[in-house]
This record gives C-alpha cells, structure tokens and sequence, in this order.
C-alpha cells in the first residue's frame, strides 16, 4: 500500500509537469541555452587567461562537454523547483495534510521530487546524445555502454544526496522564519565544491584527496566524469559507497531535526 501511494505521488506530479508541453519545452531550451553560453565562454576564457593546450586533462572540446553534462546533470540533481517544498509547507501549514499520510513525510515529498524530474529525465536523455555531436567528442572522452549505466547509478545516487543534504536546513524552518539565505548558501557550497561551477580536476591534489571524502564531488563531477570515462570501476564503486554513507548520515541528521520541529509545529486546517 505504501508503495503503491509512492507511485501515486510520483506519476501525479509527472503528469501535472507534462500538462503544458509548450512551456515546458521553451522553458528547458531557454535555459540550457543560456548555461551552455556562460559556460562556452567560461571554458575559453580559462584556456586563453592560462596559455595552455590542456587544463586538467581537458581540452578546450574536453572542457565545453564536461559542462554540457554537467548542465543536463544538474538539473536531474537540483530539482530547483522543489528545493524549497519542504520549509513552505512548514511556513502555510501545508504540513499537516501530509502528516495523516502513512508514510513519512520525507518519503512523499521526495516521491513528489522523482515524478517531477520523470519528464526531464527526456530532456536529459534527448540533449545527452546530441550534444556530443554537436560540441564534438576529444580523444580526452570515452563515452561506452558501461560509463552510461555507471553515470546513471551515480546520478541517482547523487539526486537523493541532494536532496537529504537540503532537508535538515529547510526543516530549520520550525524555528527560523526564513531559511532561503541558508538554502541559497549550501547550494553555493556544494555547486563549487561538487563540480558543477568548475572542474575539480583543476584543483589541487590535496584539495582532490579531501573532497572525495565530503559528499559534495558525488553530486555533480563523479556522474559527469563516469559518463566520460575518467573514472575506473573501482573509483566508481568507492565513490558509491561513500555517497551512500553520506546519505545515511545527512538522513539521520534530518531525522533528529525532524523530531525536535515537529514537538512545536502548530498548523491550522488541512
């Protein structure tokens, strides 16, 4: 039953995204097009400032892919729209419809998530195997069946990290009367840190060595550099296993939030 009501939640929100197809597809392109042009000059401009024919192991080609994908990538990973889901129910009063749910309140709002990048999931897909038609594929890159799956493993691993990482600064909200500084902060954190802003090959060794064991990198530069084929089976692997520890800790942490919070909610009507 519980599932079952997952599923309900999940395919709801898909088809209410999906209810204005035009806009839902200017609205991506728009988008895309305006990070792919931040991003392509970006690129150039660090390889024209530094002299070099490659930074990081990329070539400029090398470079302007990783953050194509990492534009498609970051959008599965973010969910925007619902970041904020969580501290606005707690704000109205929403809440306590979802508190006579038989399942946990994290689980239907993450279920809600799932069902609202379901039509991305297109998108990412459709874009994903043009793009490096379009840009070009570097000696640097090798796309194969096995680096897709992997990336995918690690995509979905990295949305739920995001996704438990956000939950205990929103639940703040039990307290706070705004926590969209907080929200904004953190984002900012784990795009810089996770590789979404700049590739962590051009960091230095020693920051690397400490990042893979923060859960920022599993966010964003881990599931891109799979799908690129910069990444072993064994460096995937380990990498999985530590996001999901990660996972298991950020839950524990919006647990133990939750439970205080939730001694001091008050809401009015359903």
């Amino acid at each position: 039953m519980r599932l079952a009501l997952l599923w309900n939640v999940s395919s709801t929100e898909a088809r209410k995204r999906m209810s204005y197809r035009t806009d839902f597809w200017i609205n991506s392109l728009g988008g895309i097009a305006v990070n792919f042009s931040v991003y392509w000059f970006l690129a150039h401009a660090l390889f024209a400032a530094s002299g070099a024919s490659t930074l990081g192991g990329y070539t400029p080609r090398g470079m302007v892919l990783y953050y194509v994908f990492a534009i498609l990538m970051g959008r599965m990973v973010q969910s925007t729209e619902m970041e904020m889901g969580t501290s606005q129910d707690i704000y109205d009063g929403s809440l306590s419809r979802y508190l006579l749910y038989p399942v946990s309140y994290p689980a239907v709002k993450y279920a809600e998530q799932v069902g609202a990048l379901a039509p991305q999931m297109i998108q990412m897909t459709l874009f994903g195997a043009v793009a490096p038609f379009l840009v070009g594929i570097p000696q640097e890159v090798h796309i194969t069946p096995a680096s897709v799956a992997m990336s995918l493993a690690s995509l979905a691993v990295a949305n739920l990290l995001h996704y438990l990482l956000l939950l205990p600064i929103q639940e703040v909200a039990f307290w706070a009367e705004n926590v969209w500084s907080l929200v904004v902060a953190e984002r900012f954190v784990m795009s810089l840190l996770g590789g979404l802003l700049l590739p962590l090959d051009l960091f230095p060794d020693w920051a690397r060595q400490v990042l893979y064991w923060l859960p920022f990198p599993y966010l964003y530069s881990v599931p891109v550099r799979t799908l690129m084929g910069r990444v072993t089976v064994t460096e995937w692997a380990t990498g999985l296993v530590i996001a999901t520890l990660w996972c298991g800790v950020a839950a524990a942490l919006g647990r133990l939030v939750w439970r205080r919070g939730d001694l001091q909610y008050t809401g009015v009507g359903l």
